[in-house]
């Protein structure tokens, strides 16, 4: 039977299965193989939250979303075109985001009366065959049978046999969109290379699912997914996580500095941990602390001996760090606290994404602590992110608080990367010795209310440090009330004025003026600037601005808000930049807020604008 090809614009597919069936390997694989077709994309891994989650159940679940299309895009999507249920549970949790006509790819095996038991079917229930799916286009392939039958030579056993079947639904859908495995052949010969039973096995199921697809009469259609019009430049597939250690690498770099990261391992931090044990070459030390405490002490230790310091963790980390946090701001040295945010209070949704720490960077410490806080909006974005905190950090002397989430840390889209020589250098100077026997006064301030960086041992520079507070200028202990009030006002001062050293906030899209402005920070980024674009198409005045920096404001900020008569702030949490933006600016502000531990979707935000806008343009 012929084959046709069809030309898609865009496609949203969801990769579902026990986390033991290899979805987020087959999924971060096909991405990287859409990468470098050229097409834009985006991704939404989803894990389960326990580590060994029961097989077969609904909470077992892992997912990996893939968004990609030849226009630009912005959000993982709202519904799949296309859902690989690898087993029963995984087509119960996921069912409800498909439309009608869409693609289900079913794991046949996975249906036996063991999964679909441990799915909560009623007895004697099939999807498969009860109606459940009429209307879909469905494609039921016997993936674990055909895996074992390609590998009938394989010395490999059963069980082994059966890690390999994502390779046969990868295999397959790279026939399905046109694709070449050649870049995943070179990615499995990388990793398997000293174990050739596996790396056969796994190139022959890869195949064996190409093949399938290409003989297989049922299947007579293929579709194409033609490469987005992206800006001229070299581009690279990139995951929120690794941007940001190419990020804290490059600050380094570029100030001349060593770069120490302490951290404790926590879910959705550990990658960063992991991506900068990696870089020994480029002078990076990293360690990994008893304890989340021993972690930040290591790395305001750091900070005093002259090195960019880091540490890293997420919510409940946070929490335990506080302590050194103040004792870092009453240093007044240069630290970076990444915060990797996830679902709270406590524990709370390892896994899961959530905003749900602003007001934790913002407040959460004892006395009056403020710090600058910086925020990234996206996976790529995670790289200027990083660079910017840390060159506050540096040319401020102060601890800086740099907050992501698990949706921007898993996540990836194609990054259009820096060349060396386009990114500018860090200025940072450290006090030489005094001359002429002048005191030095290691709690002086320039213009700025910034002290300067005396690196322990040098001549001439001894000098108290300490949690207790200082005595202007000289830094000795002091108990003075006037001393304390304003060595408190001059810390703020000096967080303040870092407003005149960050660039004016600038509108992402829409006019100067308008009915509304959708304000943002982090990881919305995405879908309101996808969902502000869908109204300017309509005709209504509305505009987007999203902000990296979250204390202190870009300057402009308050005039900009005066140009709108409504601000819509969406959020992933209960509301927390509406409470500062209605503090600061006394301004009152419409929320939109969701605490699912997922995304906010497009569908959802755009139906909450059309009621606040009332249909109007």
């Amino acid at each position: 039977m012929r084959k046709t090809t069809e030309i898609q614009e865009e496609v949203t597919i969801k990769f579902a299965g026990d986390s033991g069936d290899g979805m987020q390997l087959t999924g971060t694989l096909f991405t990287d193989n859409t990468a470098l077709s050229g097409s834009d994309l985006a991704t939404f891994p989803d894990f389960p939250a326990e580590i060994r989650a029961p097989q077969g159940t609904l909470a077992g679940v892992s997912g990996f979303q893939l968004h990609f299309g030849s226009r630009e895009i912005l959000t993982p999507g709202d519904e799949y075109d296309v859902l690989v249920a690898m087993n029963a549970a995984a087509l119960k949790a996921n069912l409800g985001r498909m439309e009608p006509g869409s693609t289900v790819i079913v794991n046949t095996d996975g249906f036996d009366k063991k999964n679909l038991r441990l799915a909560k079917y009623a007895d004697e229930q099939n999807p498969l065959e009860d109606g459940t799916l009429d209307g879909f286009e469905v494609h039921e392939i016997p993936v674990a049978k055909l895996t074992r039958e390609a590998l009938k030579g394989s010395p490999l056993s059963t069980k082994e046999k059966d890690l390999v079947k994502n390779m046969f639904v990868l295999g397959f859908l790279y026939w399905r969109y046109n694709r070449q495995m050649d870049s995943t052949i070179e990615y499995l010969s990388a990793k398997f290379g000293r174990k050739p039973d596996i790396l056969d096995a796994n190139i022959a199921v890869l195949k064996a699912g190409y093949h399938y697809g290409e003989t297989t009469e049922t299947f007579t259609t293929r579709y194409d997914v033609k490469a987005a019009p992206l800006e001229e430049g070299t581009y690279r597939n990139v995951m929120g996580n690794e941007a940001l250690v190419i990020g804290l690498i490059t600050a380094a770099q570029k100030a001349g500095l060593p770069l120490f990261y302490g951290s404790y391992p926590i879910t959705p931090a550990s990658d960063v941990l992991h991506g900068l044990a990696q870089y020994k070459h480029f002078g990076v030390r990293t360690f990994q602390a008893e304890d989340e405490i021993a972690a930040i002490c290591a790395a305001i230790g750091a900070a005093y001996g002259g090195n960019l310091a880091v540490t890293g963790t997420s919510g409940p980390g946070m929490a335990l760090k506080t302590e050194a946090m103040g004792l870092a701001l009453m240093l007044e040295l240069p630290l970076l606290i990444c915060n990797i945010q996830r679902g709270g209070p406590s524990t709370g949704l390892p896994t899961k994404t959530e905003q749900s720490d602003l007001l934790q960077a913002l407040y959460g410490r004892n006395g009056e602590s403020p710090l600058p806080v910086i925020s990234a909006s996206s996976p790529a974005d995670c790289f200027e992110a990083a660079f910017e905190a840390a060159r506050i950090a540096l040319q401020h002397m102060t601890p800086v608080i740099l907050l992501s989430d698990g949706y921007i840390a898993n996540g990836a889209e194609p990054w259009k990367f820096p060349k060396a020589k386009d990114i500018p250098e860090i200025k940072t100077e450290f006090k030489k010795p005094p001359e002429n026997g002048e005191p030095f006064l290691p709690y002086g301030r320039d213009e700025r209310f910034v002290r300067e960086w005396a690196i322990p041992g040098t001549r001439g520079l001894a000098h108290r440090i300490g949690g207790l507070e200082k005595q202007a200028g000289t830094g000795e202990v002091s108990y003075d009330p006037a001393n304390h009030e304003y060595m408190v006002k001059i810390r703020e001062a000096k967080v303040d004025k870092i407003a005149d050293f960050i660039p004016e906030q600038e509108l992402s899209v829409g006019p100067e003026k308008g009915r509304a402005l959708f304000l943002g920070w982090g990881s919305t980024h995405g879908v309101i600037k996808s969902v502000v674009q869908s109204l300017l198409d309509e005709g209504h005045e509305v505009a987007h601005a999203h902000l990296r920096h979250l204390r202190p404001f870009p300057r402009n900020l308050g005039a900009l808000l005066g140009n709108y008569d409504t601000i819509i702030i969406p959020e992933i949490n209960n509301g927390q930049l509406s409470k500062v933006i209605r503090d600061k600016f006394l301004r009152e502000v419409v929320p939109y807020n969701k605490i699912q531990g997922v995304p906010i979707t497009k569908a959802e935000l755009r139906g909450f604008a059309k009621q606040v806008l009332g249909g109007r343009g």
